[in-house]
């Protein structure tokens, strides 16, 4: 059933209609008949409700009804929606100065963002950052940097992974469709190895050979395709986002900064969706006690405002010449205080330690899933970024189908449940809970999921 809240919608704005939603829709119907009018089909969304207002966990839409939400702005609210701190931070800043352009002259709320990530990154050698908007244009930033320290032009990316939808970042993404289909051609110099993915090892490949399997491929691409003097960096999710939430054995990423250290190649870290104690540490790459010499960051950066960053060794950073990084918009002041409030909540509400709390609820009741349904092929994940790998047959592993896949989205919605899913076949629900949600609300979603997905027929 859905969340019932007693208030009733209202407005104080003089001659608003008291049932219009600020947005201008008075049901989701509205937005779906604008949006056929003048919105792209490119630009698609899960869910067909037309969202009117969040508090933490909870998201309300403008026919009164309310959510409980798995999706988390796909990453972007480990802090909850409308953080009381964040909401502050915001209006005392958009008060003071909204815009100054970090090129123009500088302000107080960039540096200090700055520090923080300096602060907060692994790795014991001197650091330094930068803040640009998106996590592909971080991303992007990544590359330019790493480029301009090895003077090198091969970068090196994984199947299945994803960085972005700009032409560079969606040059090193590894899933074709919907992100790289008829976009064609991308930027040169761009490599991909396999990402060691134990539910589904190539051919004849177990899963404790997947590190020697997936290093070998890159030695293999060294030997083919370009020398590895001439590789600039490897960037690396370390746990897979779009790509299904998949985390590699626990040699892999140390190995893979072995070779780094060998042939002088940068280590980046595409920490976008992992990052911010998601997975139980700050960033995901502590798992592995491997430091990356460049980490990419975004999205739960600033609680969903557009605010992203690079943060890395400081001679990797400063070898860009003044004037090559920046932008307009990059490090907002509004974004940047957003910033400053999500790393004094995540130190003072103690949301690492929870993530690894919630994690482990979650992941004993995936794991009962597992046991007990036949459409769940996998339960996986690390601290609170889980998922479930849906399939239609447990011995061959056939992913369960698109249409069965926005069904179960679509009946986890009717019952008060926003979730999403991932993966090279779009067959896996992905769970990026607030770090904040009450755990009752937390029990109560994974009722609703339990019981949708129980009620398929296999």
């Amino acid at each position: 059933m859905l969340i019932k809240e007693g208030k009733k919608l209202r407005t104080t704005s003089r001659g608003r209609d008291p049932k219009l939603a600020p947005n201008g829709c008075r049901h989701s119907s509205k937005l779906a008949g604008e949006r056929e009018s003048w919105v792209p089909r490119g630009v698609s969304s899960y869910h067909s409700f037309t969202a009117e207002s969040g508090s933490n966990a909870l998201v309300k839409d403008v026919d009164g009804r309310s959510y409980i939400d798995f999706a988390g702005g796909i990453g972007a609210l480990n802090v909850g929606h409308c953080h009381p701190r964040v909401v502050e931070a915001v209006r005392r800043q958009a008060q003071q100065l909204l815009h100054m352009a970090f090129p123009v002259a500088g302000y107080c709320a960039y540096a200090k963002v700055c520090r923080r990530l300096c602060e907060a990154a692994p790795g014991s050698f001197p650091k330094k950052a930068a803040l640009f908007n998106s996590g592909a244009e971080a991303v992007e930033n990544a590359v330019k940097v790493a480029r301009s320290h090895t003077r090198r032009p091969g970068i090196v990316s994984f199947d299945m992974s994803f960085h972005g939808r700009t032409y560079l970042a969606v040059g090193l993404t590894g899933k074709h469709k919907p992100y790289r289909q008829k976009f064609g051609p991308f930027p040169g110099e761009l490599y991909r190895i396999p990402y060691p993915y134990a539910y589904r090892p190539p051919d004849g490949v177990r899963a404790e050979d997947l590190t020697r399997y997936c290093l070998g491929r890159l030695e293999n691409l060294f030997s083919t395709s370009i020398g590895p003097d001439q590789i600039a960096a490897i960037i690396i999710e370390p746990v897979l986002g779009e790509g299904g939430f998949v985390v590699p054995p626990a040699d892999f990423i140390p190995s893979l900064r072995r070779v780094c250290d060998k042939h002088g190649i940068l280590l980046i870290a595409d920490e976008v969706q992992t990052g911010f104690g998601r997975t139980g540490k700050m960033f995901a790459i502590e798992h592995s006690g491997a430091a990356p010499d460049v980490l990419v960051v975004a999205k739960s950066l600033a609680a969903g405002l557009p605010l992203s960053g690079i943060v890395g060794r400081a001679e990797v950073l400063d070898s860009v010449e003044a004037g090559g990084l920046g932008g307009t918009y990059g490090g907002n002041p509004v974004a940047c205080a957003a910033a400053m409030a999500v790393f004094d909540i995540l130190e003072e509400e103690r949301l690492i330690e929870r993530a690894s709390r919630i994690g482990k609820k979650i992941e004993r009741r995936f794991d009962a899933l597992v046991r007990s349904c036949p459409t769940v092929g996998e339960s996986r994940g690390l601290g609170a970024m889980r998922a479930l790998e849906l399939v239609e047959d447990r011995k061959t592993k056939e992913p369960l189908p698109e249409s069965d896949m926005k069904a179960i989205l679509s009946d986890c919605a009717r019952e008060g449940l926003l979730i999403i899913r991932a993966g090279q076949h779009g067959n896996v629900l992905r769970c990026l809970v607030p770090l904040t949600i009450p755990f009752d609300q937390l029990e109560r979603g994974l009722d609703i999921l339990e019981a949708v997905l129980r009620d398929r027929k296999p």
